[in-house]
């Protein structure tokens, strides 16, 4: 049978994933943006991969439950990533939470019923997500709540309706659902995963520094002292979707050029989530 490896927004790293996956197997690559997926679609064919592209909406359960379909039509499925996402200054906070949150567990809950023995589930997920607390209660609401539940408990914490708050609070919540998804997806011997990269070279990001995000201040005090590069997040993928990684699932992997650990120890700082204006200071308590 066939093996389908299924990429959910092709934009940045997506594409790298397709590449790094394509090989020997079925490309199933799916965005929201028809002349985006006709640009990937040609460059991966005329690379030799073998490609199906699906328009997709991730907000939409009806837009992913096609897309499920078609990859259960080519196959059977050895990957899902999911890079699929709006960042804080492309969207409205109530836009951010019906992609990036609501639509990563529209994808973990529709692909979970065509896991099968070896598959595996990955969602990108960002540093943003480490920058400030969540309340365990509300941490409770966003591994395990519903829809509404989620909504309402956000509004319970600071930032939440700033685009920054509403991106950090949805990358939480993609960690925490594949935390709590991890136990259902091995009962069929899958496995599912988070990553959380840090500032990548990709369109998203040159967007946020159009519009005022200290993108380049911030890269200069990494430790690494470069910006990411989109092979940088698919490198890990590929690790995460392959044999050497078959004991790790239902955790996060940060990919961000030692950025968290400045921001905690060194004294770097960024924008702050918690406030519409700011900065995450470092050195921070533990």
């Amino acid at each position: 049978m066939t093996d389908v490896a299924v990429v959910v927004g092709v934009r940045g790293f997506g594409v790298a994933c397709a590449r790094r996956l394509g090989a020997g197997r079925h490309l199933l690559v799916a965005d929201v943006s028809a002349d985006v997926l006709e640009q990937v679609t040609g460059d991966l064919q005329r690379e030799g991969y073998r490609v199906t592209p699906t328009l997709v909406d991730v907000a939409d359960p009806a837009s992913i439950d096609a897309l499920v379909a078609e990859a259960t039509r080519i196959g059977r499925l050895h990957a899902m990533v999911h890079t699929a996402g709006v960042s804080p200054r492309m969207a409205t906070p109530e836009k951010i939470y019906a992609v990036n949150l609501l639509g990563t567990i529209n994808v973990i809950n529709a692909f979970l019923p065509i896991a099968v023995e070896g598959s595996v589930g990955v969602v990108m997920s960002s540093n943003a997500a480490y920058y400030a607390p969540v309340p365990p209660e509300v941490e409770r609401i966003l591994a395990l709540g519903s829809a509404e539940e989620m909504l309402a408990s956000v509004r319970t914490v600071p930032g939440w309706d700033t685009g920054l708050g509403a991106y950090w609070l949805a990358k939480r919540s993609n960690q925490l659902r594949v935390q709590a998804a991890a136990a259902e997806w091995g009962r069929k011997g899958a496995r599912i995963l988070s990553v959380s990269p840090g500032i990548i070279s990709t369109p998203m990001i040159h967007f946020e520094r159009d519009a005022g995000a200290p993108v380049d201040k911030t890269v200069s005090n990494v430790p690494v002292g470069r910006i990411g590069v989109s092979e940088d997040i698919a490198a890990a993928v590929a690790w995460l979707c392959g044999p050497e990684a078959s004991f790790v699932t239902g955790t996060d992997l940060l990919v961000d050029g030692g950025m968290m650990g400045a921001l905690k120890w060194s004294g770097m700082t960024t924008e702050d989530p918690q406030s519409a204006a700011g900065q995450v200071p470092g050195p921070r308590e533990s």
